[in-house]
Parts: structure tokens; C-alpha cells; sequence
């Protein structure tokens, strides 16, 4: 029985980033032999086992079949005579299919060593066309090494346009297809892993409503990078400068949907995109069985990012009309990351990155403003029902509208 580290491990360890997490696989071992050493069992498809004390996973060496459609459908041969280099050449990149024994000796046969040198992220055998979910992961490493100078292999970008055109991807689930794309979200270069899927067509795929949006225009004098696909994606890395929550990056990613429904005899302006976008995330976030508040954020990011960019010529009362269906009362968090998406929504723009972009503090401030009310004082002087609400609104409006003459001055 030996036990080597591998993976992901392996690959950080070379390149000086650091370790999150140890896998480790194990070579001349049974299921028995395992449990008899304290190992408890929690694969279900394939043994994989917690080390008694590190409850590190350990995985018995070894080799898959595809047998069926997807992500799952494969045999899987656990036998003690199945080799390292058996189980390594499984593996979906080369950069993730060394490992390294007790001695802190490298096993590299199928070259990832001298891939990370080259920057590039190469798969390992043909058989990575078998497994669709690499799609997505591939394009995940794509944005997470980005900043290093890694770039795909031109042979492995090819196999996953094979893998997209035979209809594979569709054969995944909802579940793992947004787990990848949140963990891609959370990376430095998100932008990436979404021009990887659109370079092999899987972006049409499971992100229809997001893929149209390259090609469509929009008016040269506010968006001098004109296109709407790059517009999104550069929006996208201003959000990612912004804020590291996935709900602020999933907003900035779906703010424009609405765009891809405007009729092209209307280009370049897309008035209405704001609301005719919200069927279009709703119908990516069931596709994509996205959690609540991402919804919500996009949801609210789309409506209402263009109040925002007019806020100066906002009334009093529609200013408070937007802070009341946003819900700041209860949720002044999730309005500050609004603001925030707004924020990355405007510098997303070519020759606008660095603007500063006063919109958002007015608007906060005009919320801190209308907060001031004393619900609790309305109450004590006599209102009841309706007519609480109605003076609330009353003495939220008056305030607004001294706070916007008061920031006038």
C-alpha cells in the first residue's frame, strides 16, 4: 500500500500558491484493508475514504469507463492492481495529473510539469471528451491562472467545442453547472471563464440569454466599447474590483439581459431593457438553480441601475419609490451592493473605468435621509392603518427633497 498527494495540491505546491486543500491517492489497497486501518468510507460511485485523523480524503487508485451519458456515466475499476500512472492518466489537465510521494519526488508522467512552465492547460488523453463537466472546469482554471499567463491548449479547446457539438453538455446538471460557474464568479478573472465558454460554444448552451449579447450595440457616446457582450464582461471585472461577493458579480453579469431582446431595427438604444430583462434572469436562474439572493440582486440591478445613473434628475418621490421596492428599510446591505453593481455598471464602459462616479453616495445619502422618520412618533400622535403609512411616506418624501437642495448648494 503507498500513498501519494496529488491533484490540485501538487500543481499549487509547484507554482508557490497556497494549498487549500490535500487529496491523496492510494496505490495496492482494498475497501477492507481501508476500513481495517480506521479509514471511514464516504464515496458512493468509487471508494474514497477520511484519513482517521487528518479527515483528509484518500481515493484507492483507479480507472473509468464511460458507460452512458454525462457527467456520471461511468464504470469505475477500484482493484489493488490498478497503477498510479492508470489513475493520473484519467485526470482531466496535465497540470492536475502528477503527484508527489512521501520523499517529495514528483511522478509526472504525462508532462504537467513542463505545462506549467508553458503556461498552458493541456488535457491529459482523448478520453477527456468523455467527461462534460471538464468544460466548465477547464474555463474555471482559465479565469483562476489567469493572471499567471495561462492560456488553453488550441488541441483541448477544440475537444471541448467536440464535447459541446456532441451535446454532452446538456447531459449535466443544473447543480454542478452553477457550482462551477459561482466558484468561477469568486475568481479574479471571472470575464475569462465566460469567453472560454463562448469560444467553444457552451455558453449558448446553458447561458443562452448571455451569449446574444455580443454583437448587439449600444450608443457610441455612452458605451465607447459599443458592444454589449464585452460591455457585460467588462463590467464584470469592475465588479470584481469592487466587492468579492457572488451576488454583487452574478448582478453585474445579468444587468443588460434585456438588452438581447431589443429588436434590432430599435439599435443602438435599448429603451425598456430594465424591466423586459427581468424574464430573461428569472429564466437563467431556473436553468441554473441559483440561490435566492443572487436572483434578487440581478433582479434589482437591472430594474433600477439606470434610476441610479439619473439619479440628479430624480424626483423626491421616485427616489423614494425605488428605495421602497428595493426594500433598503429592511435590507440595507443588499442595497449597498446594489449601489455597488451600479457602480461597476458605469465604469464597465471604455474611458469610463476610472469615473467616479457620484450617483451612488447621493443616492445613499438620500436614503440615510429618509431613514430619519420616526415611525414610532407618527404612531404616538394618533395615526392608525393607512394613515401611518401614508405620513410616513409624506415626511420620507420632505426630507429626500430638503437633502436634494441642501446637496444642490
Amino acid at each position: 500500500m503507498q500513498t501519494y498527494l496529488v491533484g490540485g495540491a501538487v500543481r499549487d505546491k509547484l507554482l508557490g500558491r497556497p494549498i487549500k486543500d490535500q487529496d491523496w491517492v492510494v496505490v495496492g489497497s482494498t475497501p477492507e484493508q481501508m476500513l481495517a486501518q480506521g479509514y471511514q468510507a464516504v464515496g458512493a460511485d468509487f471508494p474514497v475514504f477520511l484519513h482517521p485523523k487528518t479527515k483528509e480524503e484518500y481515493a484507492l487508485a483507479r480507472i473509468e469507463r464511460k458507460i452512458g451519458a454525462g457527467y456520471n456515466g461511468f464504470s469505475c475499476d477500484a482493484s489493488s492492481e490498478v497503477t498510479l500512472e492508470e489513475d493520473l492518466l484519467r485526470r482531466d489537465l496535465t497540470i492536475n495529473a502528477m503527484a508527489m510521494d512521501d520523499q517529495g519526488n514528483i511522478i509526472d508522467p504525462y508532462n504537467g510539469q513542463q505545462d506549467l512552465k508553458d503556461k498552458l492547460l493541456r488535457h491529459v488523453s482523448a478520453a477527456f471528451v468523455e467527461d462534460p463537466l471538464r468544460v466548465l472546469r477547464v474555463a474555471r482554471f482559465a479565469a483562476r491562472y489567469h493572471s499567471l499567463g495561462f492560456r488553453i491548449a488550441p488541441e483541448t479547446l477544440t475537444l471541448m467545442q467536440t464535447i459541446v457539438a456532441n451535446g454532452e453538455l446538456t447531459a449535466l446538471s443544473a447543480e454542478r453547472v452553477w457550482q462551477e460557474t459561482a466558484r468561477s464568479l469568486l475568481e479574479d478573472h471571472p470575464e475569462i471563464y465566460f469567453e472560454n465558454l463562448r469560444a467553444c460554444n457552451a455558453l449558448a448552451v446553458w447561458f443562452p440569454e448571455l451569449d446574444v449579447l455580443w454583437g448587439i450595440p449600444n450608443p457610441p457616446k455612452w458605451h465607447p466599447e459599443i458592444d454589449t457582450g464585452i460591455h457585460t464582461m467588462m463590467v464584470l471585472q469592475q465588479a470584481v474590483k469592487l466587492s468579492d461577493k457572488l451576488i454583487v458579480r452574478f448582478a453585474a453579469l445579468v444587468h443588460d439581459l434585456g438588452k438581447g431582446l431589443t429588436p434590432p431595427e430599435s439599435w443602438p438604444s435599448h429603451r425598456g431593457h430594465e424591466k423586459i430583462g427581468l424574464e430573461a434572469i428569472n429564466t437563467l436562474c431556473d436553468r441554473l438553480k441559483a440561490p435566492n439572493d443572487c436572483r434578487e440582486l440581478g433582479l434589482m440591478v437591472s430594474e433600477y441601475h439606470t434610476h441610479v445613473h439619473n439619479a440628479f434628475e430624480l424626483k423626491a418621490s421616485t427616489i423614494l419609490g425605488m428605495l421602497n421596492r428595493c426594500d433598503v428599510w429592511r435590507k440595507p446591505q443588499r442595497f449597498a451592493d446594489f449601489l455597488l453593481s451600479c457602480k461597476a455598471d458605469a465604469r464597465g464602459r471604455t474611458t469610463f473605468e476610472n469615473c467616479e462616479y457620484k450617483n451612488a453616495e447621493y443616492i445613499w445619502q438620500a436614503y440615510e435621509a429618509a431613514a430619519k422618520v420616526d415611525i414610532k412618533a407618527i404612531v404616538a400622535k394618533g395615526y392608525l392603518g393607512k394613515a401611518i403609512k401614508e405620513q410616513t411616506e409624506q415626511q420620507r418624501i420632505s426630507l429626500i427633497q430638503e437633502f436634494k437642495t441642501l446637496y444642490k448648494k
